[in-house]
């Protein structure tokens, strides 16, 4: 905000008769009463007053995480497309408005307010007053527009607004005030801003998410090619084995049952790297981290699932992950889905839904599973949280509250 700017959205003079009223009616701090309750009757009285103080309804609340708070999941004000879109708008916003300045639209004043008994001197005055204000009034919502979240657009909108009725009450004497659809149209800018900060997040977002699914589809490609090279060499040498015994008439029943099972891993080697869906549903916890009855949905295509796992407790949380299912699944990326849609309305994080953190029991996790697959061969319902309880112990009464 400009310096000085807080001249236009408070009256100062307002709060200091507000400031004289309260100190007459209570002089000093030793005027008030020695009795509790009498001092609490009277800074109710107080609040009271200067609740009702004309002052009240010029304070913008400027506490984002209030606003934010408040006004729980964001919803868009003019639902468009994609960012492009919205920058389009804008850019017709723009024009507009500059339209409306250039036609003297934006900012209204009587014609017959008179300066030194002259109706000419009292238009100009009017007119070069009404540039000033139109100008304060730009910088408000230019100001507001440079520091705009997706979030605060509540605040800006206040701000704006506080901004617009200082304008009407100091230039009451020349009936002066920002046009209501120049004003309307500042608000859709703010508007079309906020979303389109919004928008260009989820953009970012997709396109982060995009790119992470690339790279996890070329590391497990990578990985399933090493892991069929490294068996194709196991086999090549149990079949020079098996043959070399062949030649001396000999057979070895363990070595031609290796490569059986040799045959069947690279087959499923190969069924899983054709199959990109397939893969391990995991359901695991983190009581220390997250305390009681919180788990996370997710999936893993690694051939080791529980490097992943590994991977998740590492030096980002406190302590190591429960694991309490491992699920193949030759769609899991459609189980996952399903899973995550059934405790949505428990997530953790309401806003980002790529987020897989839910308040849901393992239990409740349990029965689900059971409904969508049909049978669980392993499931454990109970946490060890060993790290966490052995640190526990050392933890002074003091960290523990």
């Amino acid at each position: 905000m400009p310096e000085g700017w807080d001249l236009w959205v408070s009256d100062t003079t307002d709060a200091a008769d507000t400031a004289e009223l309260l100190e007459e009616e209570h002089e000093t701090p030793d005027s008030l009463s020695d009795d509790p309750d009498a001092l609490k009757a009277e800074i109710a009285a107080l609040k009271e007053q200067l609740a009702q103080s004309p002052t009240s309804e010029e304070v913008v609340p400027l506490d984002d995480d209030q606003i934010l708070q408040s006004i729980g999941i964001y919803r868009y004000h003019h639902p468009l497309e994609n960012a492009a879109a919205y920058k389009h708008k804008l850019s017709e916003i723009e024009t507009e408005v500059a339209s409306l300045v250039k036609n003297s639209r934006a900012i209204r004043a009587s014609s017959s307010f008179t300066f030194e008994n002259s109706l000419a001197r009292g238009r100009k005055l009017s007119r070069d007053l009404g540039k000033l204000m139109l100008r304060a009034y730009n910088a408000e919502c230019d100001n507001c527009v440079r520091t705009l979240r997706a979030g605060n657009i509540q605040t800006a909108k206040k701000r704006l607004e506080a901004s617009r009725k200082a304008i009407a009450k100091l230039g009451a004497i020349m009936e002066m005030q920002i046009s209501e659809q120049y004003h309307d149209l500042r608000l859709q800018e703010l508007e079309l801003t906020a979303d389109w900060l919004m928008k260009k997040r989820e953009e970012r977002e997709r396109e982060r998410e995009n790119r992470a699914r690339i790279r996890e589809e070329k590391r497990i490609e990578k990985e399933f090619a090493a892991e069929r090279d490294r068996l194709l060499k196991e086999k090549l040498h149990l079949e020079n084995a098996i043959a070399a015994l062949s030649q001396k008439g000999e057979r070895n029943p363990d070595l031609e049952a290796n490569l059986d099972e040799l045959n069947e891993a690279i087959l499923q080697n190969d069924y899983r790297l054709a199959n990109i869906r397939s893969g391990y549903v995991y359901v695991i916890s983190n009581r220390g981290a997250f305390g009681e009855n919180v788990v996370k949905i997710g999936l893993t295509r690694r051939l080791e699932p529980n490097d992943r796992i590994t991977e998740l407790g590492g030096a980002s949380v406190p302590f190591r992950f429960d694991v309490h299912a491992l699920f193949f699944s030759e769609d899991a990326v459609t189980l996952e889905n399903e899973l995550h849609t059934h405790f949505r309305d428990r997530a953790v994080n309401m806003v980002n839904s790529r987020k897989e953190f839910f308040f849901a029991k393992p239990s409740e996790v349990r029965e689900v599973l059971i409904e969508k697959v049909g049978s669980l061969l392993e499931f454990s319902e109970k946490a060890e949280s060993l790290e966490y309880l052995q640190s526990n112990k050392y933890w002074p009464e003091s960290n523990r509250s």
